[in-house]
Formats: C-alpha cells, sequence, structure tokens
C-alpha cells in the first residue's frame, strides 16, 4: 500500500490493483490532477479504507476477480463515498459492461495507454471537482452574528465554511441542537449570507460546528460559486492549464 503526497491536493484517490504498471500509469495521471493517490493490491483492505477515509476517486482493477464488482458496490452504499467518482479497469467489452452495470461511472479498457487515461480523466474532471467541493471546507475569519428564539444575540468568528455548514469560535457556549439563525459577510467577492442553523457539535475551546437548516436557494449558490472560486484558487497552475482549457 502506497501514498503519494503533494503539496496542495484537492482530493483523495483510491487504486486498487496488483498490477505495477497500472497503479504507476493511473497515480501520474492522476498526480497531474492535484489527487492524493493511495494504491491497495487486496479488495479487503481497499474496502477498509472505503469505510474510514473520505475519497473523490476509487479505481478498481476488474483483473482481482469476481469482489471486483462488490468493491463498486460497497462504493456505492458507503455513508460517506457513495458519491465518488468510480472507475474501473478491464480486460474486454464483457468486463466493462459488467462494471457499468455495477455502478462505475467511467471504465479504461486494457492495454492502457497514458493518453486514454488522460482523456477520461479531463472527461471527469468537472465531476471530481465537484465532489471535492461538497465536502470542502475553507478556513477564514470573519465576524458573525447569531440569535436565538428568545434569547440576546451572540457575537463571534467563522473559524471555516462549506455548502453544508460552518465552523464558529464564540465566547458564549452552544450547545448541541441549539437553533439559532446566523449573518455573515465573505469577501472577495462580497457575500452577505443569513442560513438558519443548527449546532451539531462543541468543545472547550469556544468553538461549534453549525449545520445549515435552511439557506436561501440563491444564497446557496452564491455559496458553491465563492466556494468554487475558493477551490480553484488552490489548483496548480499545471492542473488549471491542462484540465481546464
Amino acid at each position: 500500500m502506497t501514498d503519494t503526497h503533494l503539496s496542495k491536493p484537492i482530493g483523495k484517490a483510491l487504486v486498487v490493483s496488483e498490477d505495477a504498471v497500472i497503479t504507476k500509469q493511473l497515480s501520474d495521471a492522476m498526480e497531474e490532477l492535484a489527487l492524493s493517490v493511495e494504491v491497495c493490491g487486496k479488495i479487503a483492505d481497499a474496502l477498509d479504507r472505503v469505510n474510514h477515509t473520505k475519497l473523490e476517486v476509487a479505481v478498481i482493477d476488474l483483473s482481482l476477480g469476481n469482489q471486483a464488482i462488490l468493491f463498486l458496490e460497497r462504493v456505492r452504499a458507503s455513508a460517506s463515498n457513495r458519491t465518488a467518482i468510480t472507475f474501473a479497469v478491464t480486460n474486454n467489452s464483457a468486463q466493462t459492461a459488467a462494471a457499468l452495470k455495477g455502478g462505475s461511472a467511467f471504465t479504461l479498457q486494457k492495454p492502457l495507454t497514458i493518453e486514454a487515461i488522460r482523456h477520461t480523466f479531463k472527461a471527469a474532471y468537472g465531476l471530481i471537482v465537484r465532489e471535492r467541493r461538497r465536502y470542502f471546507r475553507y478556513p477564514i475569519s470573519v465576524p458573525a452574528a447569531g440569535t436565538r428564539k428568545g434569547e440576546s444575540e451572540i457575537f463571534g468568528k467563522t473559524i471555516n465554511i462549506s455548502e453544508k455548514g460552518m465552523a464558529l469560535s464564540t465566547s458564549t457556549p452552544l450547545a448541541p441542537g441549539t437553533e439559532l439563525k446566523i449573518q455573515f459577510t465573505l469577501p472577495d467577492p462580497r457575500l452577505d449570507l443569513t442560513a438558519d442553523c443548527k449546532v451539531c457539535w462543541n468543545n472547550d475551546k469556544g468553538q461549534a460546528g453549525l449545520l445549515f437548516v435552511f439557506i436561501a436557494s440563491n444564497l446557496a449558490s452564491d455559496l458553491q460559486s465563492w466556494l468554487a472560486r475558493r477551490l480553484e484558487e488552490q489548483l496548480p497552475d499545471v492542473v488549471t492549464q491542462r484540465f481546464q482549457s
């Protein structure tokens, strides 16, 4: 099992294969996408990673046998990875059909070439970035004000923000289950946000995690665009040039 570390990976990819040549080809191509790659030679190890790690990409070599299709099905059934972008490496058209039926979004039929791999990954690039954006938390500290029903206003600062919620630092204790309306402004470009939230967790450092229970659809769309821009800024120039041209 190996892991390739990048300075600014946009997400994690798991490659499941015993073929050293294939894993090298796939790893090299995915590093060009700024993905951190982990390789598993055994399906049992790969299933353990699926259960414990959030992945943006999962690749399975169908040469590993009947359990390879089971792996695809388990990824699709996983709570945290059911929307991961899946690829199957196949030996023939029959395996390709089986992989697609089993839930693979893309297939790569042997013999693999780096050109074919790059072409397929380029086609999948938008989906991979969208998957990453769904869980992307951008660290940012801006003032925030919140109101709880029937109680005085609270003040704090954001710690990070995602499409689904945010972390907040405040001197006012916020117990899990607390409901409040939060207001804050993101910069560059300016985005004024108001959201109904529910506290999911807190700690003794005055930090709390808030889930967005309701946010107006136009603001949700604007927040997605704002986060997409921040994620794009983290992409290495070579990725932008190769996959967004």
